[in-house]
């Protein structure tokens, strides 16, 4: 075996989902199996370049992981100057996504980015432009697609066990604190949309990837966003105005007649076995698949409900399902997703998520805010570079 080494320039990664998923769970648990087999007697060593702002951040991160202290800087710039660097991975703010981006494409960097990718379509199209015209490879974090729960239903739709898809609903979110008397899970910048902040602009780009990896590419969006808690608490404990939407209700219609409703919350309590869980219903069956899990049932074992109100259930609805075995081990879905886009950097392996697929994303997420401050629904155009 010959090992090569490959440096990535990771930015972000003092940030919740760039340490705990992307270094973490993905870069670090690749070293810990030994690097990342090619399959053709070549063995890929990642080794992360830790970039952000704070300095004291990325060495206290460099020591816990038994990094290389010289593998740190705040300098984007000097990073992109490094020809020994070959690719780039962005999971900072995403008000700041777009220039960042544009600077390591003219680079010659190979891109890998957490989705926004821009905060305007015109923006995303611009850098699926600006990477193909300049040869470099582009990958965009499409996760749930690689989440246990979704792939068994991937599995069930390709078997056909659904007959003819009818309809999917998507139920996603849970009570993120305020931060006055708890602390907030989430950054205050998510709830600034004058720092890229926002639940549309942040999960609409994942119901868009989500419904057209798999029931079909998405023709059209209808949605009410909303502010519902107006006041939060940012981490040094002071008040500010949300000027982000905190919820998000959307209809989307799928090529072939398939309607999806998801309703996207960070203002709900949650009362379902996963925090994001879509029922699919079709005429030989349906599934209900969360993030691990994923139920099934059959038209053959349906029971015949009958609405009487006046009577108590005397059964459980949930215990009329049935469990989808797993038949294989599933590993996390952002270090699965970063094996594929390495295997489609070094050894040419076909690859589907690149930067058009991120502009679809931000494509929804325009549109849906659009179809909300308008109060219509809006077709979805495809898009061509």
């Amino acid at each position: 075996m010959t090992r090569k080494t490959v440096r990535i320039a990771m930015n972000g990664v003092t940030g919740r989902m760039g340490y705990r998923q992307h270094l973490v769970r993905s870069i670090l648990a690749l070293r810990e199996q030994g690097g990342l087999d090619l399959g053709d007697g070549t063995v890929l060593w990642p080794e992360p370049v830790l970039v952000g702002r704070r300095e004291h951040a990325l060495k206290a991160l460099a020591e816990k992981h038994d990094l290389d202290p010289a593998n740190i800087s705040t300098d984007i710039d000097a990073v992109l100057a490094d020809d020994s660097i070959d690719i780039f991975f962005d999971a900072a703010m995403t008000s700041g996504r777009e220039e960042i981006l544009k600077k390591a494409i003219a680079a010659g960097k190979h891109i890998y980015t957490e989705k926004p990718t821009a905060t305007g379509l015109e923006g995303a199209i611009e850098l699926a432009r600006l990477a193909r015209a300049a040869g470099v490879k582009s990958g965009v974090v499409q996760d749930k697609l690689f989440l246990p729960g979704l792939l068994k239903l991937k599995r069930l739709i390709d078997g056909g066990f659904f007959g003819r898809i009818l309809s999917v609903r998507g139920e996603f979110g849970y009570w993120v604190f305020e931060g006055d008397w708890q602390e907030a899970q989430r950054p205050s910048w998510n709830y600034r949309s004058e720092d890229g902040g926002g639940i549309v602009v942040d999960m609409f780009p994942h119901w868009e990837y989500v419904l057209h990896g798999l029931f079909g590419r998405v023709t059209s969006v209808n949605a009410l966003a909303a502010t519902h808690v107006p006041t939060r608490w940012d981490e040094n404990g002071k008040p500010y105005e949300a000027t982000a939407d905190d919820s998000a209700y959307g209809i989307f219609q799928i090529e072939g007649g398939i309607v999806a409703q998801i309703n996207s919350s960070w203002d709900v309590r949650v009362n379902r076995d996963e925090l994001v869980e879509f029922q699919v219903d079709g005429t030989e069956g349906s599934a209900v698949a969360g993030l691990r899990n994923c139920r099934v049932q059959h038209r053959s074992s349906t029971p015949k409900p009958v609405w009487n109100p006046d009577l108590p259930a005397t059964y459980s609805f949930r215990d009329q399902w049935q469990e989808v075995p797993d038949n294989t081990e599933f590993d996390n879905g952002f270090k699965v997703q970063w094996e594929l886009f390495l295997q489609h950097v070094y050894a040419g392996a076909d690859y589907h998520w690149d930067l058009l697929a991120g502009a679809r994303g931000v494509q929804m997420a325009e549109l849906g805010l659009k179809s909300s401050a308008e109060g219509r629904r809006f077709d979805v155009p495809e898009i061509s570079l």
